[in-house]
């Protein structure tokens, strides 16, 4: 992929790529990747089996134990994503001025943190409040450990450097679920004890990160025009090739509507909460083993094309969730939903990054994931609200508004295209 050139009212060019250093790894699926891509992903391995232990089960616990109903779940999941978004554009500006690492660990203390305050909860709005306390260490530690990423890797092999970090991810989310099952079972079928357990593999997230190195972020470095001390780059700074592509996937981002919701949805069809574990997990396994494919080829081809079919699956997924009535269609489904998320989720983010300058890279990062976290919120909401006791027509709606968005973009998406910036 050829790397845009274009100048922005800041003078500012796209990062270039950092110097390799001695400590890659030599073997294996991480041979050639910075050290920081790989301790990173083992930090998030624990924190999403800690995570994804509890996620199949938050909507049971919520709409079942709790007894709250689904607008309910839309409701908490929609504040989630939003704190999770304004707290990733956040964080992002923070990580173009202070060192990424602190705030990476604080991030991932305060969501290990939050876990046993859900289990305690006996109303499903104290259950929000822990939501909320979870996803403020997300937005908190996103946006810095992204630009990090980013920063450590050349152009090159960006796409496998997210795909490896996802992969990595999103292999403790096929861990946690499976470990929550088990688990479950040990607990005689009780949800509570399940938050307390999850706390001990958020805990050794947080202590890996004692491994990160990291150097000064770039806003640091001085230059002959700006002093050390100079303010971070203002998001009008910004290149207009990188807004443009911002807008359009913040414009998917509005019919892309919680997770929980299509675990729910399982429920309705009628999975018990064993096949739900199992299949979500199923899901998972997907996500984890395309996400550094997916990577790689997005080095090699447009990364407009990767993501695009990748908003074909889900346009697929969704739309035979919303029109199927057999509860066996989930075990298909789920699995090729994973596939859309392998195909966007690393890809996106290598694909915003490529369009940012190394000092804005926090900043732009984070601006991306607040804006479509925001228009997640927007998702949940109103398809919490439309649900209707099966969620047949939100998942119609949304399938058939992505199908629109999937085919724009890989006939008439050139423009979003890296290398084309230069002459737009």
């Amino acid at each position: 992929m050829s790397e845009a050139t274009e100048p922005t009212p800041d003078g500012l060019a796209p990062a270039t790529a950092p110097t390799a250093g001695d400590d890659r790894p030599r073997r294996g699926l991480a041979r050639g990747l910075p050290r920081n891509v790989v301790v990173l992903s083992w930090v998030s391995f624990f924190q999403d089996a800690a995570s994804e232990l509890l996620y199949p089960i938050f909507p049971l616990f919520i709409t079942v134990t709790l007894g709250a109903p689904a607008s309910a779940l839309g409701l908490i999941e929609g504040v989630a994503e939003g704190t999770a978004s304004v707290g990733k554009a956040l964080s992002g500006r923070l990580a173009d001025r202070f060192r990424r690492r602190p705030l990476i660990a604080l991030g991932y203390g305060i969501s290990s943190a939050a876990k046993p305050l859900i289990g305690l909860a006996g109303v499903w709005p104290v259950a929000l409040g822990g939501r909320f306390v979870d996803r403020v260490g997300k937005g908190l530690r996103t946006s810095p450990r992204d630009a990090l990423l980013a920063a450590d890797t050349p152009p090159e092999i960006r796409g496998r450097a997210f795909g490896f970090h996802r992969a990595a991810d999103t292999a403790g989310a096929v861990v946690g679920p499976l470990l929550g099952l088990a688990l479950y079972e040990a607990f005689n079928h009780h949800l509570r004890p399940l938050f307390f357990v999850a706390a001990l593999p958020a805990a050794i997230s947080v202590v890996l990160i004692a491994f990160v190195r990291e150097h000064p972020p770039a806003a640091t470095l001085p230059t002959p025009s700006r002093p050390a001390a100079a303010a971070a780059v203002s998001p009008a700074a910004l290149p207009r090739a990188y807004w443009r592509l911002v807008i359009a996937l913040a414009v998917f981002g509005l019919a892309n509507f919680s997770d929980a919701l299509l675990i729910l949805r399982a429920k309705e069809l009628g999975l018990s909460f064993v096949s739900i574990i199992v299949v979500y997990a199923l899901y998972n396994a997907s996500y984890a083993a395309l996400s550094l494919p997916a990577g790689i080829v997005s080095d090699r081809l447009p990364r407009r094309v990767v993501y695009g079919t990748g908003l074909v699956i889900f346009a697929v997924a969704y739309l035979g969730l919303g029109l199927v009535h057999s509860p066996g269609w989930v075990w298909v489904l789920l699995p090729v939903y994973g596939a859309y998320t392998a195909l966007t989720d690393g890809v996106g983010k290598a694909w915003v990054a490529d369009l940012l300058p190394a000092r804005a890279m926090g900043t732009g990062l984070g601006l991306f994931q607040g804006i479509t976290g925001g228009c997640a919120l927007v998702a949940s909401i109103w398809a919490g609200l439309a649900w209707n006791g099966n969620g047949r027509l939100p998942l119609q709606v949304s399938g058939a508004i992505v199908a629109a968005l999937a085919l724009l973009l890989l006939v008439a998406g050139r423009q979003l295209d890296v290398g084309e910036a230069t002459v737009n």
